[in-house]
């Protein structure tokens, strides 16, 4: 499905009815890796409508020229959750670059968010990113894009990335990365933090963007909850789905509890 917004015409696809889940994916992948992670993690719970929508530039939407900033995105994917949930208040989650978007629609629109979930956020001023290191599996399978991205190589996980992540390649607008990518630091607000329930989750093996400057989420949200992953590396949606799952419940029932 498409719909119009802002200045692109965004391509989602969406699972279940009730209250709108908006999934957001990072940078060089599309819809497809969010819906292999979190479909999973949302299984049995109902009243749940998961909104998995590609980011401009990757999977079906196009990035038009026009689209020049990582606030040009910004502008984009809130135009998307007006248009998506009709103004309904709705649960966010980012993964990795997603996570820094959702940030800041949050940060923006707080009355309209009701849940805020960052898994594995890229946030600005990066620090203490550790070195690339595998903790399961002789780091011999798979090609340098998987050995790179995940810290578990085992066979289920080469799977896992052959399906949901490498395919997203081949449809990724690279001359529109990199344009957006020029001005990808969003303009700061300066706004009260957002007081919603909040989910922080990182990877402590998390070679991209570290686990750091995660942590120290949990002194700008009131009611966050931060989990630092042992064992995990960027690809902690995949390598750790029953802890998600765990955690992600419990983020839902504070949201319930927050109604």
């Amino acid at each position: 499905m498409e719909i119009h917004g802002g200045r692109a015409e965004v391509h989602y696809v969406e699972h279940g009815t009730g209250r709108p889940v908006l999934m957001l994916h990072g940078a060089g992948v599309d819809h497809r890796e969010a819906e292999a992670c979190f479909e999973p993690a949302f299984h049995g719970v109902a009243g749940l409508r998961r909104i998995y929508p590609d980011l401009p530039g990757m999977g079906r939407t196009i990035a038009p020229a026009s689209l020049r900033s990582a606030d040009d995105v910004l502008d984009t994917l809130l135009a998307f959750a007006e248009a998506v949930t009709s103004e309904t208040p709705f649960l966010l989650i980012g993964h990795s670059a997603g996570a820094y978007f959702a940030q800041a629609m949050a940060a923006r629109r707080p009355a309209q968010v009701a849940g805020l979930a960052l898994v594995c956020p890229l946030l600005p001023g990066l620090r203490d990113v550790p070195e690339h290191r595998v903790a399961t599996g002789s780091g011999e399978i798979g090609d340098d894009v998987f050995r790179n991205y995940f810290v578990i190589q085992t066979p289920e996980m080469l799977d896992r990335y052959e399906r949901y992540v490498a395919p997203a390649a081949a449809l990724v607008d690279e001359a529109a990365l990199e344009r957006i990518g020029e001005r990808w630091a969003l303009t700061p607000i300066h706004a009260r933090a957002y007081e919603g329930p909040t989910l922080v989750v990182a990877g402590r093996l998390d070679s991209t963007v570290g686990y750091a400057t995660a942590a120290d989420l949990i002194h700008h949200y009131p009611h966050a909850t931060l989990a630092v992953v042992d064992d995990a590396g960027h690809a902690l949606p995949h390598e750790k789905p029953e802890l998600l799952r765990a955690l992600l419940l419990e983020w839902l029932a504070r949201v319930e509890d927050s109604s």
